[in-house]
C-alpha cells in the first residue's frame, strides 16, 4: 500500500478508530495523542489543518515527549512534561516578553482596547500553538488541536492545556532546528499565499477619514510631502449609517470617483466590512440572510440579534459553507467599484452590552462542515477565521485575476491561509510601541508572518516622539499601517513639524529601498513559513545569549534592526554582523542596521509607490564573510496575479567573491521562466561601519575594485 493510499484510508477512517488508538505518526517527526473518549464530530474538521492529517506509523517507542491526557472540575486537560531545559515561544497573539516560559495565557477572542481586558491575558486572536527551543538547537512544536476556550501554562518543564471543552487531541512536531520546525509547522496547516506587492508598501489609515475629499487631500498630502506610499483606509464612516457593503450618500457619494482618483495617484484603497449586519427590512443584506436562514441562532433557535455600529445587527452563521457562499456574492458589487482590499474588523466578534463583550456562549452554531452542530463556546474563537475565509472566497470571486487582500483582527491558528492581521487596538505609548516588537515577533512563530501594530498607536493621542520613534521602527514590521482613532490627535508624519516629517521620511524611504529583499523574504514564508520578522536566535539557535532577545529582530535571513532606544542588545555571531545606514546623513532616530557576512541584500532605487519600483536597476549590498564570500537570492514576478503560480516569474541567485582587492558580484536566474532582464547594477561593499558604492555597469556581472 503506498502512502498516498493509506493517507486517504486513514483520513477516512480515522473518526471510527480513534477511540482504539492513543497515538501515531503522520510522518517521520509528528506525532498525533488522542485521549480516550476522543469524540471527532467536536473537534472536527479542524480549522488548523490544510487537510486531516493520516495515520502512516505507530508511535515510536523512543519517542521522546508524551501527553497525559485527565479530566477535572469539566475541564478536558493536556500535560506535556518537559525533561530537558527549554525556551518556550509562541502561542500566537499575546502580550508580555517572546520567551514565554512561566506564562499562562486563555484562548477567547475578545475586543480589548489598549490590551485592557483581562489585564492582557487574552487578545484578539488565538493559536494552540507552542514552540520549544533546547540548549542543543533542536527544537519542538506542540498543537492542541481544539477551539474551545481554553487556557495555555508554559511552565519550565511543563506544557499545560485546560480546556472548558471536551476531550481533544495533541499534536507533536519534533525537528532539528527551529526553521525546520517552522516548515513542518506549514506542511500542516497550509503556507501563506503570496499577497500582491502593493499591500508591502507603507498604508495610512485613521478611524476615520470622511468624507471622500479627506482621502484625496490625505493622497495628496503623501504626495506632496514625498512619503513613499501604497495604500489608504475606508474606516466604518464610508458606509450609509453603518450598515456593511454600502456607502454613505453623502461623504462617499461616488466611490467609484474616489478610487479612480487614488489609482490615478498610484494608491490603492482598503474598506472595513464587519460582520454585524443591521436588522433592518428592506436592507438587501439583512433581507437576503433573514431569507436564507443564515443568522447565528440563541439557544433557543431563534435568530441572534446583537448591538455594535449601526444598532442591532444579525451575524452570519460562517460555519456553514453555504453561508459562506452567500457572503462570498456580497463583495462583487462592492469591489467593482474599485475597491481594492478588505478589513474584517469586529470579528472576534464583539457585541456591545453583553458579557465578554460577545455573543452568549450558547448561542448555537450549526457546522455544516461535517462536524456536529454545537455552542458558541465551540466556534468563538474561530469566527473570525471563517469570516476571513467567506471573505476571501469573495475577493477570488469579485476578481479571480487578483491575489486577495484582507486584514482581519480576529483570526485562529491556520487562519494566516486567508488573511494577514494586525494587533489590534493598542495604545499611543511608549511601552505599547516596544511590546510591539515581541509581539510581532510570536506571531511569526505562530504561523503567521504578515502582521503588525498600528503604528503611532490606535488609543488616546500620540505624540512627536513616539511618532518619530515608532516609524523609525515600524517600517522593518511586515504590515506598516499608521492608524488612530476618533478624538485623537493626527498623527500622519506631517502632523507635528518637519523634523518627525523628515525622520518618518526617511524611514520609509528605507522601506521602499529594501523592497526588493522583502518581497523575496515574503515569497520565503509563502513556501516554507519562515517568519518575514523573526528573532535573533534564528540566526544561531544553539546561541544561548540570544534566545531572550526581543528588543532587536532579524528581517528576514541577514538584516538586522536594532531601535536606538534599545542601546544594548544580544548580537548574533559575536557581533560580527557589520552595520550601515542607507543614508549619507542620518538621524538620531533611525534604527541601527547591520548585514549578516556572507549575504547580498538587493536593493531598488528609490520610488513613491511599488508601482513606481523598478528591479532593473538595482544596488547589492554585499557584506562578505571570512572566506570573501557572500551569496543571496532574488524573487521578481508580476507583483500581483497568479501567473507565478504557472512559472512566470524570475528567481535569481547573487554570488560575490572577494579575491584580493578585487570583489566580483555575479547574478545568475536559478528559477521561473520570466525572460533575464538586462539591469543596471551597483556594488555597496558593506565593512566597518561603511558602505563603498561602485559606479552603475549594464550586465549580470560586475567587478569592482576595494581597498
Amino acid at each position: 500500500m503506498t502512502v498516498r493510499i493509506s493517507f486517504i484510508l486513514s483520513s477516512l477512517a480515522i473518526a471510527s478508530v480513534a477511540m482504539a488508538q492513543s497515538a501515531f505518526i503522520t510522518n517521520d517527526s509528528v506525532a498525533v495523542f488522542y485521549p480516550a473518549h476522543y469524540d471527532a464530530k467536536q473537534h472536527q474538521p479542524s480549522p488548523i489543518f490544510e487537510q486531516e492529517p493520516a495515520a502512516v506509523n505507530p508511535l515510536d517507542a523512543k519517542w521522546p515527549l508524551r501527553v497525559a491526557f485527565s479530566q477535572q472540575n469539566g475541564h478536558s486537560i493536556a500535560t506535556i512534561r518537559v525533561v530537558d531545559d527549554v525556551d518556550f515561544y509562541g502561542t500566537g497573539e499575546v502580550t508580555g516578553p517572546l520567551r514565554r516560559n512561566g506564562r499562562t495565557i486563555e484562548l477567547w477572542n475578545v475586543d480589548t482596547p489598549a490590551y485592557g481586558v483581562d489585564g492582557g491575558t487574552h487578545l484578539y486572536q488565538s493559536h494552540p500553538w507552542v514552540m520549544g527551543l533546547r540548549k542543543d538547537g533542536t527544537a519542538f512544536g506542540i498543537i492542541a488541536d481544539n477551539t474551545w476556550r481554553q487556557k495555555i501554562t508554559t511552565a519550565d518543564h511543563e506544557v499545560t492545556f485546560d480546556s472548558e471543552g471536551p476531550a481533544f487531541r495533541v499534536f507533536i512536531i519534533e525537528r532539528q532546528s527551529p526553521q525546520a520546525l517552522m516548515q513542518a509547522l506549514v506542511g500542516l496547516t497550509g503556507t501563506m499565499s503570496l499577497p500582491p506587492l502593493w499591500s508591502l508598501g507603507y498604508h495610512q489609515c485613521k478611524f476615520t477619514y470622511y468624507p471622500d475629499s479627506k482621502v484625496m487631500e490625505v493622497a495628496d498630502k503623501l504626495r506632496k510631502h514625498r512619503i513613499p506610499s501604497d495604500v489608504i483606509w475606508m474606516d466604518i464612516d464610508y458606509m450609509d449609517g453603518y450598515r456593511i457593503f454600502t456607502f454613505d450618500p453623502k461623504g462617499f457619494s461616488n466611490p467609484n470617483r474616489l478610487n479612480d482618483y487614488l489609482h490615478q495617484n498610484n494608491f490603492k484603497s482598503v474598506y472595513m466590512i464587519d460582520p454585524g449586519v443591521k436588522v433592518e427590512k428592506g436592507y438587501f443584506v439583512d433581507d437576503q440572510g433573514t431569507a436564507g436562514d443564515y443568522w447565528v441562532k440563541t439557544r433557543d433557535g431563534k435568530p441572534f440579534e446583537g448591538d455594535v455600529w449601526p444598532g442591532a445587527c444579525h451575524f452570519p452563521d460562517f460555519t456553514r459553507p453555504e453561508v459562506r457562499t452567500w457572503w462570498a456574492t456580497l463583495y462583487k458589487d462592492f469591489m467593482a467599484k474599485g475597491v481594492d482590499g478588505v478589513w474584517n474588523d469586529m470579528n472576534e466578534p464583539a457585541v456591545f452590552g453583553q458579557k465578554e463583550s460577545t455573543m452568549p456562549r450558547d448561542n448555537q452554531h450549526l457546522n455544516g462542515d461535517g462536524g456536529a452542530a454545537g455552542p458558541h463556546l465551540r466556534f468563538h474563537n474561530v469566527f473570525g477565521l471563517n469570516m476571513v475565509r467567506a471573505s476571501r472566497q469573495g475577493l477570488l470571486l469579485a476578481n479571480p485575476q487578483k491575489r486577495p487582500f484582507i486584514l482581519s483582527r480576529s483570526n485562529f491558528l491556520g487562519g494566516h491561509r486567508y488573511a494577514a492581521t494586525w494587533t489590534g487596538d493598542n495604545l499611543s505609548s511608549p511601552e505599547q510601541m516596544k511590546l510591539s516588537v515581541p509581539m510581532t515577533l510570536t506571531l511569526g512563530l505562530s504561523g503567521q508572518p504578515f502582521n503588525g501594530p498600528d503604528i503611532g498607536g490606535f488609543c488616546e493621542n500620540s505624540n512627536a516622539e513616539l511618532v518619530a520613534q515608532w516609524t523609525a521602527l515600524g517600517v522593518y514590521f511586515p504590515f506598516v499601517r499608521n492608524h488612530n482613532t476618533k478624538g485623537t490627535i493626527d498623527q500622519e508624519p506631517w502632523a507635528f513639524d518637519e523634523k518627525v516629517l523628515d525622520v518618518c521620511r526617511t524611514a520609509i524611504n528605507r522601506r521602499y529601498m529594501l523592497m526588493p529583499y522583502i518581497y523575496t523574504c515574503f515569497r520565503e514564508a509563502s513556501v516554507d513559513g519562515m517568519p518575514v520578522m523573526r528573532p535573533l536566535f534564528m540566526s544561531n539557535p544553539k546561541d544561548l545569549s540570544l534566545r531572550s532577545e526581543d528588543r532587536a529582530f532579524l528581517l528576514g535571513p541577514d538584516l538586522m534592526v536594532r531601535p536606538q532606544w534599545a542601546a544594548e542588545v544580544a548580537q548574533p555571531d559575536g557581533g560580527s554582523w557589520q552595520p550601515f545606514t542607507l543614508e549619507d546623513h542620518t538621524d538620531s532616530y533611525q534604527a541601527e542596521l547591520r548585514q549578516r557576512p556572507g549575504s547580498i541584500i538587493p536593493l531598488a532605487n528609490l520610488a513613491q509607490s511599488t508601482a513606481e519600483m523598478r528591479t532593473d536597476s538595482l544596488t547589492l549590498l554585499v557584506c562578505v564573510d571570512a572566506n570573501g564570500q557572500a551569496e543571496g537570492q532574488l524573487y521578481e514576478d508580476a507583483g500581483d496575479g497568479f501567473d507565478y503560480q504557472k512559472g512566470q516569474y524570475r528567481l535569481t541567485e547573487m554570488k560575490a567573491v572577494k579575491l584580493k582587492n578585487q570583489l566580483k558580484v555575479t547574478l545568475t536566474q536559478k528559477d521561473g521562466q520570466l525572460a533575464p532582464v538586462q539591469r543596471q547594477l551597483r556594488i555597496g561593499y558593506v565593512n566597518g561601519g561603511r558602505v563603498k558604492y561602485s559606479a552603475w555597469k549594464t550586465g549580470s556581472e560586475i567587478t569592482v575594485s576595494i581597498k
